[in-house]
């Protein structure tokens, strides 16, 4: 059971919840590829190998090797994508999509760090476009994503400004820390993956969930706790009184940028507010 309230003396503590697999129960892009497809964005054999993909993710985890060739066919694949058709596409579909694969165990911890005082902020290799807004859902404070270049003409270039991996989630973390006044040692950390072992050893307190075997060894050998999550749950049947926008309330959400209008913003306010009265 997590501690209660933070010591308001104390400096400031997180929660860095790596995204797929922990929080949600697949590959965040991946899932959106039929809705690509949809929007005319990828053809029919890029659905077929995306699904491949999914499988092999969802099978086993993904090693090095196999998450590199999987940036760089991503990569290629978007180049020429208009960002604001993407953004519109995950805006439409996110509920349908994302919200039936939250892990009710994910979403529970995700409230507990919340009436505990420390932020969540969600770290990831997926898009920034797609991880956002997601974070916006599950009522996170802060999302770390990767980045792909966009031209003057508002489309992807195909190039990776940022990417959100391995050792770069750890130094992104460290940046926050210093940025938001962060004490590391009591923060804590989520992830599946042994390619998030730099992520998890950054903060005193690391957590395995759903790992994958090489994470599965070193969290044994290091005494890090080991979570098993397996129970996908609609954030609507959590709480009945959750209750989500018209789907083109949300289009235009994503086109103007007003993210505030979204049912987990108004989700994670109301959680901080009972959270305060406390």
């Amino acid at each position: 059971m997590l501690c209660l309230v933070e010591n308001r003396f104390l400096p400031r503590t997180a929660a860095f919840f790596d995204l797929d697999k922990t929080v949600i129960a697949k590959s965040s892009t991946l899932t959106f590829s039929k809705s690509f497809y949809q929007g005319g964005l990828i053809n029919r054999r890029a659905v077929l190998r995306t699904a491949y993909a999914q499988f092999v993710f969802l099978a086993g985890g993904a090693d090095h090797d196999q998450m590199e060739r999987m940036r760089e066919y991503l990569s290629a694949l978007c180049k020429g994508w208009n960002v604001q058709q993407v953004k519109e596409i995950v805006a439409e579909t996110l509920h349908e999509l994302i919200d039936p694969i939250i892990y009710d165990e994910a979403a529970t911890l995700i409230e507990e760090h919340h009436t505990a005082g420390r932020d969540v902020v969600i770290v990831s290799t997926s898009g920034a476009e797609v991880v956002e807004p997601i974070g916006e859902l599950l009522g996170a404070d802060r999302v770390v994503a990767t980045r792909m270049v966009v031209g003057d003409d508002g489309c992807f270039t195909g190039e990776v400004e940022y990417y959100a991996y391995g050792p770069t989630k750890a130094e992104a973390i460290s940046a926050l820390a210093v940025s938001e006044g962060y004490d590391l040692s009591r923060c804590y950390a989520y992830s599946d993956s042994a390619t998030d072992v730099p992520m998890l050893e950054s903060v005193g307190h690391p957590h395995a969930v759903n790992p994958d075997r090489a994470l599965r060894r070193e969290a044994t050998l290091r005494e890090w706790p080991i979570l098993a999550f397996d129970r996908p749950v609609r954030l609507k049947q959590r709480l009945p009184t959750f209750s989500l926008p018209p789907r083109p309330a949300l289009v235009a959400a994503a086109a103007v940028g007003a993210a505030a209008v979204t049912a987990g913003l108004v989700w994670y306010t109301s959680r901080r507010r009972a959270a305060a009265s406390a």
